[in-house]
């Protein structure tokens, strides 16, 4: 665990192709460890789709930016400083929040593996029940709504400011049957309105795909619940036994809560085996492919206001061919929390 005078610290060791099945205790923890939750050496790749579902409404403070240059130019407002509101897109009467986000699998693709996470925070102008934190709608492209309920424990803080949580599902076979298009997902258990902490939440949905056109990779996705508290209080995952190949190419996805644009210290560190680093900003509140906003999404707001799902050049990292990566998440004047790590990179054939 996390706690004031030490890091939380994994070793995770990598298998040829493994899915972890889930757990078959659900319920919910206030830290939920990262484990691996699937690793492949495969021709192929790892896809997400990923939006929001709660945005600025009016401003409560005077310093705050106006809420249309926060979502369409990424001004630097925090969630705080808004009246919160509910994201809606769809015309079912019976939501009261949706997002979607287009799936793109290279053509011939196969899914071998589809994960989806949400989370959001519970207690702001208004107090949801956690009752319903392991469920939520997905629809997927031309079809209807189905519930999806979490199959494994569910990550759930409740914090003296805020309350939140990270819930996840295998929805593979969905997934491998599905058309192409926009997903959407609906009734994540989220609170509107204002406090200081503020109102996020959002989803991502995370695939492994084989593809025989692409490169050999290193594939592997990792979930928990972990808070990174304050400055010393890192969060540090290891992931050893990688076949990465010298000279590759990689990235680091990153799904996670509270990442406030304006805080400052919020970090991953991507070190190598032989000592080479990336240092990137690990969240701030953006759903971006290495520093790019993600369209395809409606909306595609460009500042998320608290939640983040990332992807993270660390090719800098990986050209000696390292098989051992440590990434360190460091925070700085406000707490965030980690739902999910995705990453991939060339292997050696």
């Amino acid at each position: 665990m996390v706690c004031a005078l030490s890091a939380l610290l994994l070793s995770i060791g990598v298998s040829q192709h493994t899915a972890v099945p889930a757990p078959s205790d659900r319920g919910e923890a206030e830290t939920v460890p990262f484990a691996e939750r699937y690793h492949a050496v495969q021709h192929g790749g790892i896809a997400r789709a990923a939006n929001s579902v709660i945005t600025c409404g009016a401003a409560v403070t005077i310093t705050a930016p106006a809420c249309t240059a926060v979502q369409r130019e990424g001004a630097g407002g925090r969630s705080g400083q808004y009246e919160m509101t509910y994201i809606d897109i769809d015309s079912d009467r019976n939501t009261y929040n949706s997002s979607s986000a287009d799936l793109r699998l290279p053509q011939g693709s196969r899914v071998s593996y589809a994960r989806l996470y949400w989370g959001a925070n519970l207690r702001v102008g208004e107090q949801k029940p956690p009752a319903d934190n392991d469920r939520v709608l997905v629809a997927e492209p031309g079809g209807r709504y189905k519930e999806i309920r979490a199959d494994s424990v569910v990550g759930h803080r409740d914090a003296d400011a805020h309350q939140g949580f990270s819930a996840s599902a295998d929805i593979t076979e969905l997934v491998r049957w599905s058309q192409p298009g926009a997903w959407t997902v609906a009734q994540i258990n989220v609170a509107m309105g204002n406090s200081d902490m503020g109102a996020w939440g959002g989803w991502t949905l995370v695939v492994a795909y084989e593809n025989p056109t692409e490169p050999l990779r290193e594939l592997a996705i990792w979930d928990g619940f972990e808070s990174v508290d304050g400055p010393g209080k890192d969060v540090v995952l290891t992931l050893d036994g990688l076949n990465i190949a010298e000279g590759a190419e990689g990235s680091v996805g990153v799904v996670g809560y509270h990442g406030e644009r304006t805080a400052g210290g919020h970090a991953l560190t991507v070190r190598a085996s032989d000592g080479a680093t990336v240092r990137h900003r690990a969240l701030d509140s953006t759903i971006a492919d290495h520093g790019r906003n993600v369209t395809g999404r409606d909306p595609a707001y460009v500042n998320t206001l608290g939640y983040d799902s990332n992807v993270l050049d660390v090719t800098d990292a990986l050209g000696a061919g390292p098989d051992e990566l440590e990434l360190r998440f460091t925070g700085g004047s406000r707490p965030y929390q980690l739902g999910a790590v995705f990453f991939q990179a060339d292997a050696r054939e």
